[in-house]
């Protein structure tokens, strides 16, 4: 007789550690949202193809993650936002984060793109010290 399968072995994620922030290449968004709902996880997608500074990322984040009206709109506000209300909420069952076509332009460079993927980085070690499980996938334009 065959064990049944956990439901994180039934999804793209199958193998793939709870904890961390990678490139989207071998997965689509549609099916990073069935796994999230299949898991019953918070599914955060922004497509961030539009922006063109750190402004636009932030304001584009804020807004399609639903941020409340008070975000400070700095790197240091996004990782609270990430973090911290939603820990104090209550138990989280877990997140799959998206963030598509994160530009590349003189007002978002490379060191921009590395301290916004940091602010994910840092969010998914905050998430593991927890046992959330916290997976963010991301592209380039």
């Amino acid at each position: 007789m065959q064990t049944p399968l956990r439901k994180d072995q039934e999804t793209p994620l199958r193998g793939m550690r709870t904890n961390i922030v990678q490139s989207i290449r071998a997965f689509r968004v549609q099916d990073l949202q069935a796994a999230a709902a299949s898991l019953g996880h918070h599914f955060l997608y922004a497509n961030l193809a539009h922006a063109q500074s750190k402004q636009d990322v932030l304001d584009l984040i804020a807004a399609q993650f639903t941020f409340p009206s008070h975000f400070g709109k700095n790197f240091d506000a996004l990782y609270d936002c990430m973090t911290d209300p939603l820990h104090k909420s209550g138990p989280q069952p877990g997140f799959i984060v998206v963030l598509e076509q994160i530009p590349a332009t003189g007002k978002f460079d490379k060191e921009a793109r590395e301290q916004l993927l940091d602010i994910f980085r840092d969010a998914a070690d905050f998430w593991a010290d927890r046992k959330i499980p916290f997976r963010c996938f991301y592209s380039f334009l």
